[in-house]
Order: structure tokens, then sequence, then C-alpha cells
């Protein structure tokens, strides 16, 4: 019997299928998923990029239009308030 095979079902550590190889961290955490690593990888970036580079400048450039419209009319119709008398 080779070592890491005893250090292995010492530590009864979980197997793939085939049970040749012990599954790694992120494969055993998420084996009932049916959701391969790299597709998890890809949906996480997609939300790091969504959540700290999108959605920030989508929320500055509504807020910023919405203040040039604001703007905007103001210059044409005069500020908010009672007119001059």
């Amino acid at each position: 019997m080779h070592l890491n095979v005893a250090v292995e079902r010492f530590l009864i550590l979980p197997r793939n299928d085939i049970g040749a190889e012990p599954m790694t961290e992120s494969t055993a955490l998420h084996r009932g998923s049916g959701v391969p690593a790299s597709a998890r990888r890809g949906e996480i970036l997609a939300f790091v990029i969504l959540a700290v580079l999108i959605w920030p400048v989508l929320a500055i450039a509504i807020v910023g239009g919405y203040g040039f419209c604001v703007w905007m009319f103001q210059v044409v119709f005069g500020p908010p308030g009672p007119p001059g008398a």
C-alpha cells in the first residue's frame, strides 16, 4: 500500500466517481450542484464586474443625467419659486 493511499484512507478524503484520484476541495464542496468550477468562476467574475464597475458607473450616470435635465429646465424656464414681482 502506498503512503498517499494510506493517508487518503485515514483522512477519508472524498473521491471522484472513477475513484482514482481524490477530488479537490472546490469539487468536493460543489459535488451535487452539477456546475463546473469554471462556470462558477465565470459567474463570480461577472458578479464582481457588475457590482464594482457597471452599477456604480450606471448610478452616477443616471443621477448626473437627472441633474443635467433639471439644470437645462431651469436655464430655459427659470429657477423654481414665485415669479419676480
